[in-house]
């Protein structure tokens, strides 16, 4: 079915479960980087219609997720109604406002205070096995290795020798090593300020829940404190880290631990995640046409050269991007050198 008609399915589908003979009027809302399609209803209250195609996506588990969440205290949207069979679901309506848009110099400590309390929730959840598999070695490897797939093979053009792809084997798997060494807990996996919705004194909403696992502690910590999308200075993020690693060891989430240990475990779990998001965003530009993608990769490079470059055990991957990589991505149209080495873009408050 093409997703017009799935455009029209879907407002039937939700015309019949308002009680509405006629179909439900939809507004387009912008999508995630997945396969699923949002829409808002126009009558009230407002709802969240999603389309999910089951080919491509596992309604199921959302709905089942989505429960399991709320029924631990995290406010994922209430689910109204759900067709797994054709992919239809509609969803309570958590707002617009994302924590993105409202973050500043003069709102960050507070914003941030709320939603790593709603982490800290998230992290206290049992474990469901059958919900929530292990975010496995396997899995982490997989999602690093689009790196030199899709950013280097595809966007630049550049045919790694054999000497490189070990290097790069290498230091995927010493971050292998330093995820598995660190206490496990529940992901949600795109713990980021796109994803956390503010509403006005409420707890945040949290969406985009669905691909949650079980794995390292410091994955949603560091994709919350070194988001894609804004950057702070690094005194300050160690600084928000090492309050958060207190707060999880007096909520028996994370046993005692050095200072210098949870930095280093923060570090590189934020490297294997920013690796992978140099091939995921290029992918979904190259195949899925979403090029809007491509002008976030600038700040994911800035944070890996620098968090790279700090570590001995790291610095041949980090020469090596810089010698070989960096000198074809500044010809790239949607680089912006200042991102990296210049004065602070828009979304980099330095």
């Amino acid at each position: 079915m093409s997703e017009d008609l799935r455009q029209v399915a879907l407002a039937r589908w939700v015309g019949r479960v308002l009680d509405d003979e006629s179909p439900a009027a939809l507004v387009n809302l912008a999508g995630d980087a997945g396969f699923r399609r949002y829409f808002r209803t126009s009558a009230e209250p407002r709802l969240i219609a999603v389309d999910s195609p089951p080919e491509r996506t596992d309604p199921a588990r959302f709905v089942a997720l989505a429960d399991y969440l709320r029924r631990n205290g995290v406010h994922t949207p209430m689910v109204i109604a759900a067709n797994a069979t054709d992919g239809y679901l509609l969803l309570e309506d958590l707002g617009d406002t994302q924590l993105f848009s409202v973050l500043g110099n003069d709102s960050v400590e507070g914003l941030y205070a709320e939603v790593m309390s709603e982490l800290l929730s998230l992290q206290q959840i049992p474990r469901q096995e059958d919900l929530l598999p292990t975010y496995s070695p396997e899995l982490l490897l997989t999602e690093m290795r689009i790196m030199p797939e899709w950013l280097v093979s595809k966007l630049l053009g550049y045919q790694l020798q054999e000497a490189e792809t070990r290097m790069l084997e290498d230091t995927f798997q010493q971050l292998l090593e330093s995820a598995a060494n660190q206490p496990q807990t529940l992901v949600h996996r795109d713990y980021h300020s796109r994803n956390l919705m503010i509403r006005g004194g409420e707890r945040p909403g949290i969406v985009d829940f669905q691909d949650a696992v079980w794995g390292p502690v410091t994955y949603d910590l560091v994709s919350l404190l070194r988001d894609c999308y804004i950057r702070w200075p690094r005194e300050r993020v160690e600084r928000w880290a090492l309050a958060y690693a207190a707060t999880a060891e007096a909520a028996g989430v994370l046993e005692p631990v050095e200072p210098e240990t949870f930095l280093a475990w923060f570090d590189w779990m934020g490297l294997q995640r920013h690796i992978k998001v140099l091939g995921l965003f290029p992918r979904l530009a190259l195949r899925d046409g979403k090029q809007g993608y491509l002008g976030d990769l600038p700040l994911v490079i800035r944070y890996i050269l620098e968090t790279a470059g700090r570590y001995a055990e790291l610095k041949p991957f980090a020469r090596w991007f810089e010698s070989q990589l960096l000198p074809l991505i500044e010809q790239q149209p949607w680089y912006s050198d200042y991102r990296y080495a210049g004065d602070p873009p828009k979304n980099c408050i330095d």
